[in-house]
Formats: structure tokens, sequence, C-alpha cells
């Protein structure tokens, strides 16, 4: 298994409580396919450096997984088509 490292940004919209449950959509994609989240790290409410779709500020998540090449691609797919994700990244990790 591969390491990885994800940040993702969901929009502003989502209340405090709201935020977990949208990080677990996105952290049981790993985990069904296989895989391992190692750690999650919630950065909270930032300003975003420029306006992306109208909007100025987001929820940021880092997100440290073990998974097979495959996951990274479904986790990725999954990113772009979801609504509340205004931006992501993932990065492998050397070993």
């Amino acid at each position: 298994m591969r390491k990885y490292e994800t940040m993702f940004i969901l929009n502003s919209g989502f209340t405090k409580e709201e935020l977990p449950e949208k990080v677990e959509k996105f952290t049981n994609v790993v985990i069904n396919a296989g895989g391992q989240v190692d750690k999650i790290t919630d950065w909270g409410k930032r300003r975003l450096a420029y306006e992306v779709n109208k909007q100025r500020d987001g929820y940021f998540v880092l997100v440290n997984f073990s998974a097979e090449p495959g996951v990274s691609k479904e986790l990725e797919r999954i990113f772009r088509i979801s609504e509340e994700v205004v931006r992501y990244l993932i990065v492998r990790l050397e070993d």
C-alpha cells in the first residue's frame, strides 16, 4: 500500500456540526476500498486566496491515508463530482 495525503476545501455554507459527516463521506471511500486513514486534521474555516465559485471562505481538511493506487483515482473522481468540494489535491508521499 502507498501513502497519500489529500487536502480538500469544503463550502463554507455548512455548520460546524455538519462538517464531520462530510469528511466521513470522503474517508469512507478509502476505508471501503481496503485502505487505512492514518490522520485527519481539521484546519477550520479560512479565507481563500481568491474567490472560487463566488465563495471567499472554506473549511480546510487534511487527510493522510494508505491505500492502493486505484483508491486515489476513485477519491479524485468523487471530489470532482461533489458539489460541496471547492478544491482538492491528492499527493503521493515518498516512503
